[in-house]
């Protein structure tokens, strides 16, 4: 089945299906009643009506095909609309009802926990678009990873090229939101996918003989040329022979996939498989879908096919016409072919899939924001950017920064007053990393940057069960910094009010050490302190630079610009502050 892609009124589509799902539904339930009223009366009366039973049977299950088939359109319409719904929430940062990927926090990473990766309002919730755990998993995989300039240049080629496919994007996102919603475990489905499963030619016999008996002997006692009791033989017989592959099948399908993820597969293996591609990475991506010898969306149909079946053999239906002709056998014997000839694609295929589900994720999030900044690598260690944004604010409040640090800066020191907007713009600087290295355009007007490793220490804070102060947390921070540094390691950091656990004396002779130390190294960036005294540094240090950001105070009332601007802050607003919460100095 293919759905329509670009269709304008999704709710009215959805009406439509929804219309024709009741008429299937009453179709369906005055057959089923004309059916059981046939195979009573072709029982105990008339012999004939066993004939109009299984003719009957025969539309019936035409009419689930096309009841199920119906209710998947229904399905995928319905996420077509959440999707909009989610899509408006992300536009204006309402990110509180979406996944949070909090199972993703890490404290020890270099950087993640202090630039709102995951969790609540984070920037997991904002590019997420992935619908299963494997693919959530490498999605946040990717936002972890070291910056790699090469592979954020093969992401981005490949974003820039998948965020046009907007049907695209769309259709393969709501597909698996609808079919793959209680994702099984495939562990032992590919475990038996591994074992040879033994077909004993003697089963041929119960295969040619179970339809061709079947037939015979419904019809023979349909013109009352054999007695009905014949009829009770032969399925008598049946289940002797159906014994024998009995536990075969059962054993399949308790280990099948749900219906769901098979043809959420399907599906996406079909669109894939159906893309004009022009870039090398999306063309490596869709090389395994697009065999010389098969196409994997029809080996992905059959498997949907004869998981239903493995599935549904105790629904009624099944039963009868198992038991008549002994359809068991034809189910075993094509899904023991199936397993010879494709069995060692699946768990390759879902890998695939994987890294679709998260380029797809990328794509749909750039163009949802139309993010248009092309990012320039450089070989040299600076970073460039104007009118730079952090992309978890709102749009419209937001206010953008232009910043540089040349190759001959090691040191931002950055001052300000409370409140100013210093620890958000260095989550700025960071998080538009995150995204550079992701293969995604920063929320800013131009971005260039050297090849750095990212480090970050803001977020540091006591933990009672293992007995450590904020103070020595931060310290451990460092440390892993210093570790980096003294491994020639290329990194910007971005370090938050350093050293705030101990007394100014010993926090700014520790500052100071720190950044000199810093400076011997391979390693630049931003350091935050409250600490004024630390400015006096440039007038001896020519790889130090003093920034700032200021505020005014007019009518008892503080009043921010968030603007970055050179050198350091001439004045601090704690004591007004102070006094507004309430505090009176003498």
């Amino acid at each position: 089945m293919e759905f329509e892609y670009g269709i304008t009124d999704k709710k009215d589509a959805l009406k439509k299906c929804k219309r024709k799902g009741y008429g299937l539904a009453i179709s369906r339930f005055f057959l089923f009643l004309f059916m059981i009223a046939s195979l009573i009366i072709g029982l105990t009366d008339k012999p004939f009506f066993i004939l109009a039973f299984l003719i009957s049977s025969v539309l019936f299950v035409y009419l689930i095909i096309q009841y199920n088939t119906n209710k998947d359109r229904i399905d995928f319409f319905i996420q077509l609309i959440e999707m909009d719904l989610e899509s408006a929430k992300r536009k204006s940062r309402n990110l509180k009802d979406l996944d949070s990927g909090s199972e993703f926090i890490d404290k020890q990473h270099p950087y993640a926990n202090d630039l709102d990766l995951f969790g609540e309002h984070s920037l997991f919730q904002l590019i997420n678009h992935t619908v299963n755990k494997s693919g959530k998993s490498l999605l946040a995989g990717w936002m972890k990873d070291r910056i790699n300039p090469d592979s954020a240049k093969q992401k981005a080629e490949a974003v820039k090229e998948l965020r046009s496919k907007k049907s695209f994007l769309a259709s393969f996102e709501a597909h698996g939101r609808a079919f793959m919603k209680n994702e099984k475990p495939k562990t032992k489905f590919y475990a038996w996918l591994k074992q040879n499963e033994k077909w004993n030619a003697l089963y041929y016999i119960p295969l040619i003989i179970g339809p061709f008996g079947g037939i015979l002997i419904i019809l023979a006692a349909v013109f009352e040329l054999i007695a009905p009791a014949w009829v009770g033989a032969w399925i008598i017989s049946g289940l002797f022979f159906l014994s024998m592959i009995f536990h075969n099948l059962q054993s399949a399908s308790s280990i099948m996939p749900n219906q769901g993820d098979i043809k959420t597969f399907s599906k996406w293996a079909s669109q894939i498989e159906e893309m004009q591609l022009e870039g090398e990475y999306l063309k490596h991506l869709q090389k395994p879908f697009k065999n010389q010898n098969f196409d994997a969306s029809a080996i992905l149909r059959s498997l949907e096919q004869k998981s239903f079946m493995l599935q549904n053999r105790f629904n009624l239906m099944y039963l009868i016409f198992n038991l008549l002709f002994w359809i068991d056998f034809f189910l075993f014997w094509r899904t023991v072919k199936w397993k010879k000839r494709f069995a060692g694609h699946l768990a390759e295929w879902e890998g695939y899939f994987d890294n679709w589900q998260s380029l797809v994720s990328l794509a749909a999030f750039s163009s949802e924001e139309d993010l248009q900044c092309q990012v320039d690598w450089s070989s040299e260690k600076i970073l460039e950017t104007n009118n730079l944004v952090h992309p978890l604010l709102n749009p419209k409040e937001a206010v953008g920064n232009d910043f540089y640090i040349a190759e001959k800066t090691k040191i931002v020191l950055l001052t300000g007053s409370n409140m100013s907007g210093k620890t958000t713009f260095m989550r700025t600087v960071g998080i538009n990393l995150v995204l550079v290295n992701l293969g995604l355009s920063p929320f800013a007007s131009s971005f260039k940057t050297g090849s750095f490793q990212l480090f970050t220490s803001m977020r540091n804070t006591d933990n009672l069960g293992e007995s450590v102060s904020s103070f020595y947390a931060e310290l451990a921070r460092i440390k892993q910094l210093l570790t980096m540094a003294e491994n020639g390691e290329p990194v910007l950091f971005l370090l938050d009010e350093i050293l705030k656990g101990t007394n100014t004396v010993d926090r700014i002779m520790g500052s100071e050490s720190l950044i000199r130390q810093l400076a011997n190294s391979n390693c630049k960036g931003i350091i935050s302190t409250h600490d004024i005294e630390l400015s006096q540094l440039e007038n001896s240090l020519d790889y130090l630079e003093n920034k700032s950001f200021h505020s005014e105070i007019t009518d008892n009332e503080i009043h921010f610009d968030y603007k970055i601007k050179s050198g350091p802050c001439p004045s601090f607003n704690a004591h007004k502050l102070m006094e507004l919460m309430g505090i009176k100095f003498g």
